[in-house]
């Protein structure tokens, strides 16, 4: 799989550098999958609250929203494409600041968007681990503002012209 990013020019301009939605209805229709993380940076007490939330799970809760988010990703930003997603998963996992080197703990968020199509999916798999991640921060804000949302990445796709991508270990 490549890591390295596209070249070219910005897909989503015309000639006169106005924005406008691709034409994708040449293309053929294959399947296509992308992952995407987000970091929910919390400190100790709130992880160890977790369970105890009077709002309910907020992983489950985090999780469901990720999945209604990509489903609505083509109404949230307006030139991508309204896709017939066939895959929609979100994993969301505390990390427990021992088993991080470089940062503390919080709840890795991890989605994945599948579809049958003439266009990628990255856009939904990073809306829901972004929509994702806003969750668990709305679900736990209430004892914390102080809380971070980091390192929103596409990890991979695979599928479609440009071809397969897998982020670097360097880049995570």
């Amino acid at each position: 799989m490549s890591t390295k990013a596209t070249s070219g020019k910005l897909s989503h301009f015309n000639d006169a550098g106005e924005a406008h939605m691709v034409d994708v209805s040449d293309k053929k229709p294959t399947r296509r999958e992308a992952v995407a993380e987000a970091f929910v940076e919390l400190n100790a007490d709130v992880l160890a609250a977790l369970p105890q939330n009077p709002k309910g799970n907020p992983l489950e809760v985090a999780r469901f929203a990720g999945i209604t988010a990509a489903k609505k990703t083509a109404d949230l930003i307006p030139m991508c494409h309204p896709l017939p997603l066939s895959f929609i998963d979100v994993e969301a996992t505390v990390v427990y600041p021992s088993d991080l080197l470089k940062t503390g703990g919080g709840v890795r968020i991890r989605a994945t968007a599948a579809t049958v199509a003439g266009t990628g999916v990255e856009m939904e798999a990073m809306t829901a681990a972004a929509v994702a991640a806003l969750t668990v921060y709305d679900m736990t804000k209430a004892l914390d503002k102080g809380i971070r949302i980091r390192e929103i990445v596409l990890l991979s796709k695979k599928g479609g012209k440009s071809g397969d991508y897998l982020r670097s270990a360097d880049k995570l």
